[in-house]
């Protein structure tokens, strides 16, 4: 049975920049095993598959794989799938999609500033577990302690999934962090986050207010181009560490650039009575549209 593949760029307005992301439409009757062997083959930091032709009780049923293996939530994944949901299976109709995920419902909003579209989701109630010493999450970067910001903490957030975020003190500081496996695997044994985002103030644009990278050898993926996940997790560490002076913030982060892959996320964080809520935003782009010509033998 042919299915409907489509390639998008993600957290980016120009073709072969951001993070790229095959969607597979029409996926219901794939296995498991099957939908992890197509993502291992298109390789890049996650896949999608849409489990139904149509919503079911008003979500879309949506299932995300890293080359190995499967997540309950991913934030450029969500943005780049609404985003053809939209398009492809809603013709453009309306503003709103919202996905069923391993989280539960995620609905993403399409909003239109002036000739740009910028897609928005909310992503899971961020919460705060443990810190990491100084000392070690150097360690993890391979950078030296006086890199990284001892004024706020290396904290683990999780919002969907878990990421320990660490502050380093300079773009150029970060621009040499390379992760440490063994250390990685020794301080993610202790947290439930198994990847890192490490993020400097100040950006290539000076319109813009970070610069993030983010690691993931965990799902298979040792750096990423544009993570939604992280940078949600990243927006709530702002506000709850007091790093933007205040209870809200709404900054715009650069990642990828150092892949050859340039990306700028929209990141906006409050805090609420329910906790710190938080919105990711960014642009889709489409790349490819073709056909899956043979199910994935596995």
């Amino acid at each position: 049975m042919a299915r409907r593949l489509h390639i998008v760029d993600v957290f980016t307005d120009k073709p072969c920049t951001g993070n790229p992301l095959a969607v597979v439409l029409g996926a219901h009757g794939l296995t498991a095993r099957q939908m992890q062997a197509f993502a291992r083959e298109m390789n890049f930091s996650e896949t999608t598959f849409v489990m139904s032709d149509e919503p079911v009780a008003g979500a879309w049923p949506v299932r995300i794989y890293t080359p190995t293996h499967e997540l309950p939530f991913a934030g450029h994944p969500t943005l780049g799938t609404a985003h053809v949901l939209r398009t492809e299976m809603l013709a453009a109709k309306s503003a709103r999609v919202t996905l069923e995920l391993g989280v539960g419902r995620v609905p993403v909003v399409m909003e239109r500033t002036g000739r740009r579209e910028l897609y928005w989701m909310r992503p899971p109630t961020p919460s705060f577990g443990a810190r990491v010493a100084r000392r070690e999450a150097a360690a993890l970067l391979g950078v030296t302690p006086s890199d990284i910001d001892g004024k706020y903490p290396s904290l683990e957030v999780v919002s969907g999934i878990g990421y320990l975020v660490v502050p380093v003190r300079s773009r150029a500081a970060l621009a040499r962090a390379t992760i440490n496996a063994q250390v990685l695997n020794r301080v993610c044994a202790k947290l439930e986050a198994k990847a890192v985002i490490a993020f400097a103030p100040g950006a290539k644009d000076a319109r813009n207010h970070h610069t993030a990278r983010v690691f993931c050898d965990y799902y298979g993926v040792p750096e990423d181009a544009a993570t939604g996940s992280a940078n949600g997790c990243l927006a709530a560490w702002l506000v709850e560490t007091g790093y933007c002076e205040d209870d809200a913030t709404d900054v715009r982060v650069e990642q990828g650039a150092q892949m050859g892959r340039p990306s700028l996320l929209h990141l906006r964080a409050m805090r609420t009575s329910r906790g710190i809520e938080v919105r990711v935003g960014g642009g889709v782009v489409d790349v490819v549209r073709g056909a899956i010509v043979a199910a994935p033998y596995a």
